[in-house]
């Protein structure tokens, strides 16, 4: 789930008392599965959105010629849902000349235009596959309902279900595939992570799910394909690490902090899996792994200038103000002299000098003060981006 810097990760920071911008700092996302890549829509969405929905056969049509487009014609086997004019046996004929041969099995989605029913391209299916998706809960069924179902489908034979199947649990949140852990098939699972012809795709979420179920054997497994020695990029790599630490916690973040964090020899694409798998339980999972303990494993890569924009960021998301004299000392200096670096340390001190307790009264922490003070001499020092910083920062 976590393939490449993008704006999933650039959403507002709140800090303390206060609401910063949707430009200050990132956020990773919260809303669908937080390990399984991109979100996708799913057939039962597709079947949900739509107004009609059948199962046909193919029975024949006319090719495309010069003088006249093709047509399709199709036998209506089964209805899942429609309009009360439709009924089995009944034909329907479709634009453009589509391949095929007598007993073929499509499924038909329809949307209503006015009176009129437009339907969509036919997608082909078995009768396995048009009973999954016709049987499966809908997306308005409680989350826990309809995901039990789909992971009964998960490394289906039929790579239309199993592909979809997955798709689900990519859309789904993090707390409710979490009240699987008792329903997992531990077994499966191990063999899907074990197997070199699982897809990389899926493994995030497969790493993920032993994570939730999973005892210290099966983290002897993911840490050995954790700790394989490549230059290549390894999709799913980083829910492998994220499942790791949910079973092995601080010392797993040990493992990584030595082989992925503090390593430059490995591959940027590892150490920023390693990153998100810690991003992860942060967001996620926070009393697994103590607060500091985190912080101390991002600061490590501080000493990486590529990521050190997305680090900061987090440690001021996650209020660590350790580091106040460390980035004061890099600002402007060496690999620390690029725009997108020096704004982040600008807003990381912006963020440090407004942390203060809720309702006034409490002492100002030393933080404070000692960032109002760091900003200032930014402020000398730099005034084009520290007002650039200020333009996005807002405090209602």
């Amino acid at each position: 789930m976590f393939s490449q810097l993008s704006n999933r990760f650039r959403t507002s920071l709140a800090a303390a008392t206060l609401l910063v911008a949707a430009s200050a700092f990132p956020l990773p996302q919260a809303q669908a599965c937080p390990l399984c890549g991109p979100a996708q829509m799913t057939l039962t969405e597709q079947l949900g959105a739509a107004d009609a929905a059948v199962l046909v056969q193919w029975v024949g049509g006319e090719k495309d010629t010069e003088a006249k487009p093709g047509s399709t014609v199709y036998q209506i086997q089964q209805i899942v849902k429609g309009p009360k004019n439709l009924a089995k046996d009944q034909k329907v004929t479709l634009d453009r000349y589509r391949t095929g041969k007598v007993g073929d099995l499509f499924m038909l989605l329809g949307t209503t235009n006015g009176k009129e029913l437009e339907w969509g391209s036919p997608l082909e299916v078995s009768e396995t596959s048009f009973n999954y998706i016709s049987q499966a809960p809908s997306p308005e069924a409680p989350p826990g309902k309809r995901l039990a179902y789909f992971l009964k489908f998960l490394e289906y034979p039929d790579p239309i279900i199993a592909n979809d199947a997955f798709g689900e649990f990519a859309n789904a949140q993090y707390k409710d595939i979490g009240q699987l852990a008792a329903q997992l098939p531990k077994e499966k699972i191990r063999k899907w992570i074990a197997d070199p012809e699982t897809p990389g795709t899926r493994l995030g979420l497969y790493g993920m799910l032993i994570g939730l179920c999973g005892t210290p054997e099966d983290a002897k497994l993911l840490e050995s394909r954790i700790l394989v020695q490549t230059d290549e990029f390894r999709l799913g790599i980083d829910g492998l690490m994220g499942g790791y630490l949910l079973i092995m916690k601080d010392k797993g973040l040990d493992v990584l902090d030595e082989h992925k964090l503090a390593n430059k020899k490995v591959p940027f694409s590892e150490t920023y899996a390693a990153m998100q798998a810690v991003r992860f339980m942060w967001t996620y999972e926070p009393g697994k792994i103590a607060p500091e303990r985190m912080q101390k494993s991002m600061r490590i890569l501080l000493d990486r200038p590529e990521m050190a924009d997305l680090v900061i960021a987090d440690l001021a998301r996650w209020k660590d103000w350790s580091i106040q004299d460390k980035l004061m000392a890099k600002y402007g200096e060496g690999d620390y002299n690029i725009p997108s670096v020096k704004r982040a340390i600008v807003r990381y001190m912006l963020v440090s000098s407004k942390d203060v307790a809720a309702g006034g009264g409490a002492p100002q922490p030393a933080h404070v003060a000692h960032g109002q003070k760091l900003l200032e001499e930014l402020r000398k020092k730099d005034p084009k981006t520290v007002s650039e910083a200020e333009r996005f920062f807002f405090v209602p």
